[in-house]
């Protein structure tokens, strides 16, 4: 079995591998998903149950929303991780935390509930998640042809890391940092104070 990352529930992957389940298509993760009352991401023929958010990570992805909308709004669609987002037909099937689509969106099939074409992905991290975002679903966000920036978001402290596709394909990585800087998301042409993306918000540094 293929396992995701340590972003994903341990009790979850030890049932499975305890009871190994049949491999699924993604015709079959897809009938599934949509009927079922939770949200699981889907990747070389498994489902993998999403856990929930904390308070601080809810209230960046809001600000964050918000913020965005009500610069680029009119150009630009702002979508919460209720849309699933997908990387490639036999690939991974996600939902990002925050994903902007510009121009006409491009969904998988006629249910129009799964996205193909997101200019700019963003993540906030977790504990639980960060080396995950960092690396497998990082990598796998890179081979979307649609995809211009990437960004990682702490929810410990004021810092936006964003990796903004080059031509030629290459990636390069800029960061803002404090609570007084500015992030700038070419891909949308709009900055973010990160004062704005933090309202509101209690950082607490991660447990030692």
């Amino acid at each position: 079995m293929s396992s995701l990352g340590s972003g994903y529930s341990t009790v979850y992957d030890e049932d499975m591998a305890a009871h190994p389940q049949p491999r699924l298509s993604p015709e079959q993760y897809l009938e599934l998903e949509r009927a079922a009352p939770f949200r699981s991401e889907y990747y070389d023929g498994h489902m993998y149950a999403m856990s929930g958010s904390s308070y601080a990570h809810v209230l960046i992805s809001r600000n964050l929303s918000f913020a965005l909308h009500g610069v680029i709004g009119r150009r630009c669609e702002v979508l919460t991780n209720d849309l699933r987002l997908r990387i490639s037909p036999k690939g991974l099937y996600t939902y990002p935390d925050i994903v902007v689509v510009c121009g006409e969106p491009k969904f998988a099939d006629d249910q129009k509930d799964t996205l193909l074409n997101p200019a700019l992905i963003i993540e906030i991290l977790s504990p639980s998640t960060e080396a995950h975002d960092r690396g497998f679903k990082a990598a796998q966000y890179r081979t979307i042809e649609s995809l211009q920036e990437h960004a990682l978001v702490s929810q410990t402290e004021p810092r936006v890391e964003l990796f903004r596709r080059h031509s030629g394909g290459d990636w390069l990585f800029s960061e803002s940092t404090g609570i007084e800087s500015t992030c700038r998301f070419a891909s949308v042409d709009c900055a973010v104070a990160l004062a704005d993306i933090y309202n509101k918000v209690a950082l607490e540094s991660p447990a030692a």
